[in-house]
């Protein structure tokens, strides 16, 4: 992408100022889309995304800058021009980038570009008419298409030198039901790391009719009640609680600063002993994985608790140096516009002993989360409020009315120490997650839990 003789003079101008450190990021990334409203395709987008960033640190002090303009000339220009914002004497560093070979252990056998766009819209105009038959009360459908392909070449004055493809593609379907006087939505986005055999081989109409199911439901739903009450959460994207109310809070990002609710813990217990939880970028064709992160380093799997003991965070270049820990391949970025930072990957609980029918069974009175929408949480006290999507009151041990508009609220160090049952049921949902560097694909996941006693906001 960038000869190394360049990429050398680029890492060398930026350190003529007195950093320590200097890194080269080069993106070059294609992506389209395809959206369908209602049986009729609306969008059809695709563009070309091509840029150089360039990362100066003396300690933990970061200057970045980028441009998308790659001539010579230019690109030592802006390393220069970014080195001014370090003040410090230059120490002679000698060079040695190793190129390692590009890796891809995520499987792609179709890639992204060679499906003709008339099957793709094939795929959207099934998952319209699965969805819109579904039953007289759904009135629209929107469904989505996306795919990208992301090359990218990291190198810094650590030695590093490699290159990365990431192929990704995702299916969104939504619908909508309507009555006189309500209408309810049902979503779900399945997403791949690799080729559009995942698209192909993907149960389209399967996903179409359990939007429509959902949103129907909850469209003839009674609002929640208000109070204290044990509360089930079912597996895949009910992971997005964990995601926000713990799993931000375990980014060097916050943590190094002591701007996190779980900074200072290591070895303390944070979550009932049933609890062990990962944030793992190497698991394969998963929607947030990666082959190396965006300063260069292996994806690896790491613990984050283990039996209810915190035993490590998500830590990038700069959280190691204030932290004085070691990097865990956790730096990510939207694109070459971001500094990277620490994010999560595919974040989850790991699955348990028990069986979702025996949780259920055994909750005499509580309410059921089937589906979890949006939500807010603030890292340094772990308080958090999300809305559940779907859900249902659990009476006598079994799933009884439907409910809408409730509302969970708690506190995440709090709710994982009130974790009484953990399925066998693990699961995995995608994600957007954004935060200082930008918006990220992510993956949420879990088993069914049980949480003792949480609140939960009605009407």
């Amino acid at each position: 992408m960038l000869s190394q003789v360049l990429i050398e003079r680029m890492l060398n101008a930026a350190l003529e100022t007195g950093g320590d450190f200097a890194e080269v990021f080069v993106e070059d990334k294609t992506s389209s889309t395809l959206n369908m409203v209602g049986g009729v395709l609306e969008r059809a987008v695709a563009g070309r995304d091509f840029g150089i960033g360039v990362r100066i640190l003396k300690g933990s002090f970061c200057v970045y800058a980028y441009t998308n303009d790659f001539t010579e000339e230019n690109l030592i220009k802006v390393a220069r021009s970014a080195a001014q914002g370090i003040r410090g004497n230059r120490k002679e560093m000698v060079l040695n980038l190793l190129k390692n070979e590009k890796i891809n252990v995520h499987n792609i056998e179709v890639p992204n570009y060679s499906v003709e766009k008339k099957e793709k819209v094939e795929w959207l105009r099934r998952a319209h008419f699965a969805a819109k038959e579904y039953d007289p009360v759904i009135t629209q459908t929107n469904m989505t298409y996306s795919d990208s392909i992301q090359h990218v070449l990291i190198a810094n004055t650590d030695g590093i030198l490699v290159e990365d493809t990431r192929s990704r593609n995702m299916m969104n379907f939504l619908a909508v039901a309507s009555s006189d006087s309500n209408m309810e939505t049902g979503y779900l986005n399945p997403g791949f790391l690799g080729g559009l055999e995942h698209i192909q081989n993907l149960d389209i109409e399967f996903y179409a009719k359990e939007v429509a199911r959902s949103a129907k439901t909850i469209l003839n739903a009674d609002f929640a009640p208000s109070g204290k009450f044990p509360v089930i959460i079912d597996n895949a994207f009910g992971g997005v609680l964990f995601h926000e109310a713990c799993g931000h809070g375990l980014e060097a990002t916050c943590v190094a600063d002591n701007a996190s609710v779980f900074s200072g813990k290591l070895g303390e217990y944070i979550a009932s002993p049933l609890v062990t939880a990962y944030d793992d970028g190497t698991i394969l064709n998963q929607w947030g994985s990666e082959n190396v992160d965006d300063e260069g380093m292996p994806s690896q799997r790491n613990v984050l608790i283990e039996k209810g003991i915190l035993k490590g965070y998500m830590i990038d270049k700069i959280g190691s140096r204030k932290m004085g820990m070691a990097p865990t391949g956790s730096a990510r970025r939207e694109s070459y516009r971001y500094s990277p930072t620490s994010r999560m990957t595919n974040t989850f609980i790991a699955a348990g002993d028990s069986k979702p029918e025996e949780i259920i069974s055994d909750t005499e009175f509580g309410v059921f989360a089937k589906y979890m929408g949006g939500g807010s949480v603030n890292t340094a006290t772990g308080e958090y409020n999300f809305s559940v999507s779907e859900g249902y009151m659990i009476r006598e041990g079994k799933l009884a009315e439907p409910i809408k508009g409730a509302a969970l609220i708690g506190d995440g160090m709090d709710t994982l120490k009130k974790i009484d049952r953990v399925g066998n049921n693990l699961d995995f949902g995608c994600g957007m997650c954004g935060a200082k560097s930008g918006n990220i694909p992510v993956t949420v996941g879990q088993p069914m839990i049980r949480v003792s006693e949480l609140t939960v906001g009605g009407r």
